[in-house]
């Protein structure tokens, strides 16, 4: 019997993990790193021990270092959740060794699975197809290379021993080959320990299905149906459904069969999910298996009332699956936003920093929330920058994703910036809604997106005056009226937001006129409270919640979030924060993973000049202007603080 669970993670999975096992009876254990101690996954579970520093390497991917914890706090299992060690077969034979049971699959199937190119060749042989590509072990460059041309362009390279994306490099012609081998091989050293690649043809078009399998110790193999995970960015998921819509019923049909043969292949034990790429005339191709719990699993517990991580515990367990496991029909149709700490609009770029304020969507039928992080909590760069998951069901497609675009216009979260405002276009998209939608989906619709939060509109900006307004009335002492008394006139006052004026101007018994670049909105204050406007604006009755944080108002009002700031008269002292494209300042905390130029060499405006990696993606600064440069101030490895200088330029005539 298993009592005791350590959860070799952290976030939002580990609180997921200790819901269902508190509700049976389970003591779940938790690690955290020097940065994690006082994250949510900590205050959740029902104990927490230090693991080590912050980066990964030396806590979250030290696997000796968490067997030895949980032998110490006397674990019975351990359940690696997704990520980090999650499909590390060596740390799974690990485990058993130690005594421990791991929750997941035996150390044999990941190995099977583990590497790209074996699990395709593994694949092929049983009959699931494959897409055409290279997944040879010679791996030298000229090789790789050679293959790239054979296989054709477009093509993609991958990490064979990784997953989630990380490392994916698409390629579109020759002359891209040799850069793109280069960072996708340091990206899977760092988050794989393993540099080698694979290379198959992309399909600008496919959409990425995939099938959930849960088998047991026993001999018995089910499929769980299927998910669609086609709206990606950087080749990861940003919203996934179940079932994925629009497939025929036999090629539905065939997936799950290649799903189940291709678990039977390896042995497989528990929770596991295959990934195909689906192409125009619904041809599928087997990608990869990921021998885990995926990120996406709430959309298939949704659609089929299965609580997955309490039959990964059952499994564990040595229990068989019930004969009826996962044959009736799904239920209904349920859809997942991911919500990331990052900024859309500048390249997918990871956001840190604390979380002021984070109001998440009020609990509701069919809505349901995954969430890893509270108000306070903070959000580094040595971690995976996904906040939680909001996830809906419905009867129908559109019932869900209606239900999830309710919820993401409630959600609030101020401190970091987020990808809310894509998330919930793209389910206001009548594409997306309307159809089914391929990996290229965000790229191909990005005219019809909104890839930040809006720009302020003139109700905004009098809506914030107000509010600056009625911070004080009569009922105060009068000379702290902000509403800008005025001997036989009707109170004014104005309020600089930005590099707007709004006056405001009462006209009678809560009735206001709010006037700024020759426009006039008549306002009726219903109700006010410290965080809140209730008032009456162009015929009809809204609702705002009001945040004033360091300087800035933050506007919550129809589902959009805004930022003001009253701007006062020693805020023109103040210097302009921020880096340009092109600068020479990194954006963010991180490592140095390649120097691309050297002290006194010649470089034109947008050549690379050093790469960072933060937060699992590489980002890499280019020249502002054409010019010399004077000097590199840091080297391969070298960690870098947000806003450093990395390189010196001394512009040439005329191209600064």
């Amino acid at each position: 019997m298993l009592k005791r669970i350590l959860v070799a993670n952290r976030g939002e999975i580990v609180c997921r993990i200790a819901r269902t096992a508190k509700r049976l009876g389970l003591t779940t254990l938790a690690v955290y790193s020097d940065i994690d101690r006082d994250a949510r996954h900590v205050r959740v579970a029902d104990e927490a021990y230090h693991l080590g520093a912050s980066p990964a390497a030396e806590s979250y991917l030290d696997g000796a270092r968490l067997i030895a914890l949980a032998q110490r706090v006397h674990a019975d299992a351990v359940h690696p959740g997704y990520g980090f060690l999650s499909e590390n077969a060596g740390f799974a034979q690990a485990c058993a060794d130690a005594g421990l049971v791991f929750i997941g699959p035996p150390a044999s199937a990941i190995l099977a699975m583990g590497s790209k190119s074996a699990s395709k060749a593994a694949m092929a042989a049983v009959g699931v197809p494959i897409a055409p590509g290279y997944h040879g072990a010679e791996q030298n460059a000229e090789r790789l290379r050679a293959e790239a041309e054979h296989v054709g362009f477009p093509l993609i390279i991958k990490a064979s021993a990784g997953g989630g994306g990380k490392g994916m490099q698409v390629v579109r012609a020759s002359a891209e080959v040799a850069a793109a081998i280069a960072s996708a091989q340091r990206l899977a050293r760092t988050a794989f320990a393993d540099d080698r690649l694979l290379m198959e043809r992309y399909f600008p078009r496919a959409r990425h299905v995939e099938v959930q399998v849960f088998a047991d110790a026993h001999g018995a193999v089910v499929s769980l149906f299927d998910r669609d995970c086609s709206v990606q960015r950087r080749h990861q998921k940003i919203i996934e459904e179940a079932p994925a819509p629009g497939l025929r019923p036999e090629v539905r049909a065939a997936m799950s069969a290649a799903a189940i043969t291709a678990a039977r292949a390896v042995g497989y034990v528990g929770a596991g999910t295959v990934e195909f790429l689906v192409d125009d005339e619904q041809k599928f191709y087997f990608m990869e298996m990921n021998t885990r719990l995926q990120v996406e699993h709430p959309v298939t517990e949704l659609i089929t009332g299965i609580d997955l991580v309490e039959w990964q515990i059952r499994v564990a367990r040595g229990e068989r699956l019930p004969p009826q496991f996962g044959l009736s029909e799904p239920r209904g149709a349920a859809v997942e936003a991911r919500l990331y700490a990052e900024d859309p609009a500048h390249d997918y770029l990871p956001s840190v920093g604390r979380i002021a304020h984070l109001k998440w969507p009020e609990a509701a039928a069919g809505l349901r929330l995954d969430i890893g992080v509270d108000a306070g909590d903070e959000v580094s760069s040595f971690y995976d920058p996904m906040l939680g998951k909001v996830i809906a069901w419905g009867e129908s497609r559109i019932d869900a994703i209606d239900t999830l675009s309710r919820a993401l216009r409630e959600l609030q979260v101020v401190g970091v910036i987020t990808n809310r405002a894509l998330l919930a276009s793209v389910l206001a998209d009548e594409e997306f809604r309307g159809s089914t939608v391929a990996t290229d989906y965000l790229g191909a619709r990005q005219a019809h997106l909104a890839f930040g939060e809006p720009k302020p509109t003139a109700e905004d900006f009098a809506l914030a005056a107000l509010w600056y307004a009625t911070r004080a009335t009569a009922a105060d002492a009068l000379w702290q009226d902000t509403r800008g008394w005025r001997l036989g006139a009707p109170p004014r006052s104005s309020w600089c937001l930005g590099a707007r004026r709004v006056t405001v101007e009462m006209t009678g018994a809560d009735s206001y006129v709010a006037r700024s670049e020759g426009r006039e909105i008549a306002l009726r204050l219903l109700q006010r409270t410290a965080h809140s406007l209730d008032v009456e604006i162009a015929g009809g009755r809204l609702h705002a919640d009001l945040l004033a944080l360091g300087g800035e108002l933050h506007v919550f009002a129809r589902g959009r979030q805004v930022a003001l700031r009253l701007k006062l008269t020693e805020d023109a002292l103040d210097v302009a924060a921020g880096a340009e494209e092109g600068s020479l300042l990194t954006p963010l905390p991180g490592t140095v993973v390649a120097v691309h130029v050297a002290q006194g060499e010649q470089v034109a405006r947008g050549a690379p000049l050093v790469t960072v990696e933060a937060m699992k993606m590489e980002h890499t600064l280019t020249a502002p202007y054409a010019g010399k440069v004077e000097r590199v101030l840091f080297g391969l490895s070298d960690r870098v603080a947000a806003g450093a200088v990395l390189v010196e330029l001394v512009p040439a005539d005329g191209a600064a």
